[in-house]
């Protein structure tokens, strides 16, 4: 473990100086290629940042509206079929959309019941095998200019089925 502790703290100050010496070394105008980088940087965060905040405020509205509480009565009745508790279905909803707004819902069943409770370990399994699944194709393929994802959506909410159903079966093992 102290070789693992040692390696993180000298990982950065390590970094810094690989790319100096290969500036030096190879010629290279290090502080030039920085700038540019740090330019065409800026010019992909002002072409995605209207979807930034569209997800953002849709997010924030589902969440003011009621419609998530809304949506997880509605779907009280399959969840229980899956082991699932209501709970987490909005948990899961807004997750696939936004990870701030879900960290919200996961604080508030934790302060309701407790960290380490049934609902505390799914809703803390979730969190970490799942991903963001709407946000990240938004950004990343938006981004990249791409507009036929073929597989990507099914892929992912497969993906983020399984890592529901481990959050569920783990949690009822611990």
């Amino acid at each position: 473990m102290q070789i693992l502790i040692f390696l993180s703290e000298c990982m950065v100050p390590l970094m810094i100086f690989y790319i100096i010496g290969f500036g030096l070394l190879s010629g290279r105008p290090v502080m030039d290629d920085f700038l540019e980088g740090a330019k065409e940087g800026m010019r992909t965060v002002a072409g995605i940042l209207p979807t930034l905040v569209a997800l953002m405020v849709s997010v924030g509205v589902l969440r003011a509206s009621g419609f998530l509480d809304f949506l997880g009565e509605v779907l009280k009745a399959p969840a229980a079929l899956v082991h699932l508790p209501p709970q987490i279905v909005p948990v899961i909803l807004v997750r696939l959309v936004s990870n701030s707004a879900a960290t919200g819902l996961v604080l508030n069943i934790f302060k309701e019941f407790g960290t380490d409770s049934n609902l505390g370990l799914i809703a803390s399994l979730l969190m970490s095998s799942t991903e963001t699944v709407l946000y990240c194709m938004s950004v990343y393929f938006g981004a990249a200019g791409i507009t036929k994802t073929r597989y990507t959506l099914a892929g992912a909410l497969i993906a983020t089925a399984a890592g529901v159903a481990a959050s569920v079966v783990l949690a009822g093992v611990m």
